[in-house]
């Protein structure tokens, strides 16, 4: 964050990633999306973009590339947000994305580090889109899995943040990207110096999802088992499935949310208002043990 005197606080993000999806239109979308929800996971407004792309010397047509690129261009569209240029090299593996500058109010700007024991948790979106960006590569993944899967990674975090700054007590925000449910959750209980209890069976996920799990776990899943596993307290009645999938990484996916418990219902009420379908999935308490408690 830079904080401009008498002004807004300045706030720039930037992801760029391989194809998840095979149309080319459907994957800048989703790239765009993504790039942006770091953004509204602070609680700010993203203003501007570049592109950034690496892509292969032969293999992809031109009518592919600029599909691409359409799809992007129509997702910052759609979130008011200006694109200025960018920047594209030559790379043997497909990469897309954004730089994305934004403004925040820095005196309600949040961050992963305020969540308070008796908090509430709210998670934004379903999980699972890492176990199903892979089955989609082996022609595991059925229509309507996939089509759940690309709605949701497609949907801006725009309309759940503004939803948001009608409620007070939000206390600490995060989007849930590569490193998992469990990764994102255990840098809010660390930043925090509290314990995140989450219970399993709330976590939204999509139908159908934990059949994959197996046989289509992404590199990134056991990556982030093996570096945040440490620091879980695992109850032994969520199922390997489960547990495989709270450390899937996601592409565009919602946001964790600490509030007041006071303020929960509120919150829920207004983002289902809104179109966006909410969970309870826990509360904060006291540093205890470990940093996540799941049961």
């Amino acid at each position: 964050m830079y904080v401009w005197e008498g002004g807004p606080a300045l706030v720039q993000t930037v992801d760029f990633f391989t194809p998840i999806v095979d149309d080319p239109y459907t994957y800048g979308q989703i790239a765009a999306a993504n790039a942006l929800s770091d953004v509204y996971a602070m609680g700010g407004a993203p203003l501007t973009a570049l592109a950034i792309a690496g892509f292969p010397k032969s293999g992809l047509e031109p009518a592919e590339i600029g599909a691409i690129f359409q799809g992007g261009f129509d997702k910052l569209r759609e979130a008011g947000v200006a694109l200025l240029g960018g920047h594209t090299v030559q790379d043997e593996e497909l990469k897309f994305g954004y730089a994305i500058t934004g403004a925040v109010d820095p005196k309600k700007m949040l961050t992963n580090a305020g969540a308070q024991p008796g908090d509430a948790l709210i998670l934004t979106k379903p999980i699972g889109t890492g176990v199903i960006g892979t089955a989609i590569k082996f022609d595991r993944a059925t229509p309507a899995l996939i089509d759940a899967a690309v709605a949701s990674m497609r949907t801006l975090n725009r309309t759940a943040a503004e939803s948001l700054r009608a409620v007070d007590g939000v206390h600490a925000c995060t989007d849930i990207t590569g490193f998992g449910l469990i990764g994102h959750a255990t840098e809010i209980a660390t930043a925090s110096g509290v314990t995140l209890g989450i219970r399993a069976a709330d976590v939204p996920i999509f139908n159908g999802v934990l059949e994959l799990v197996r046989k289509n776990a992404p590199g990134g899943l056991a990556n982030n088992q093996e570096h945040f596993e440490p620091g879980v307290d695992m109850g032994a009645e969520v199922s390997a499935e489960l547990q495989k999938l709270l450390y899937d990484p996601q592409t565009s996916g919602g946001l964790l949310l600490s509030l007041d418990q006071l303020q929960a219902d509120l919150a829920l009420q207004l983002l289902e208002r809104a179109g966006v379908h909410a969970v309870r999935i826990g509360a904060v308490s006291p540093r205890g043990d470990k940093v996540l408690a799941i049961r």
